[in-house]
């Protein structure tokens, strides 16, 4: 008897680990904030302008200057995520050339174990105008859910420097004038 209640604490135990394990390792969930993520400065000045940034070192994206951060995670070798590029051109156009989002709405890519280089060759290749990042590591992608590419992730900016996930989807869009309407709703920032 003894050893079953035992073998029963173990399986219990083993099952309650594995919960917490994979708990810890959700997709980032609406109303919710993303793990502290440390970006470089981008070297490029139209790049750091963008993104309202000075000088040099790593940055948060709450530091990011914005109301709201659109963030696709992305992978070179992700075919969805090629395919999906001139429509995200055509997201970042969209908000550029709309005097009432371009200071509110910004683009940033992930690259999920993309080197600096391969972040460079997608943005070359897929003629991307918005700042990319390299995750080579994986380590931000295993911080927000090991998600698969390509995946969204909007958050809203507030004025004491906190953020919050209002948009946390996986998969690509027709249409972007479309899935940019749906960014902005979803904000509740027009």
């Amino acid at each position: 008897m003894k050893k079953n209640l035992i073998i029963l604490v173990g399986i219990l135990v083993f099952l309650v680990v594995g919960d917490l394990n994979r708990a810890a390792n959700l997709p980032p969930v609406k109303g919710g904030v993303l793990p502290p993520i440390r970006l470089p400065i981008p070297k490029d000045p139209i790049e750091k302008s963008y993104l309202g940034l000075s000088g040099e070192g790593s940055f948060r994206l709450p530091q990011i200057k914005a109301k709201v951060v659109i963030i696709e995670i992305f992978s070179l070798y992700c075919p969805v995520c090629v395919k999906l590029a001139p429509g995200m051109k055509e997201v970042y156009q969209l908000i550029e050339n709309a005097p009432d989002l371009k200071a509110k709405y910004k683009l940033i890519g992930i690259g999920a174990g993309n080197t600096l280089n391969e972040v460079q060759t997608f943005k070359k290749i897929c003629d991307t105008p918005f700042p990319l990042f390299p995750d080579k590591d994986f380590a931000i992608h295993e911080a927000i859910g090991d998600v698969r590419t390509p995946y969204f992730i909007g958050i809203k900016i507030h004025e004491d420097g906190t953020h919050e996930i209002f948009y946390s989807e996986m998969g690509g869009f027709k249409d972007a004038q479309t899935f940019l309407e749906s960014i902005i709703s979803a904000s509740g920032l027009k």
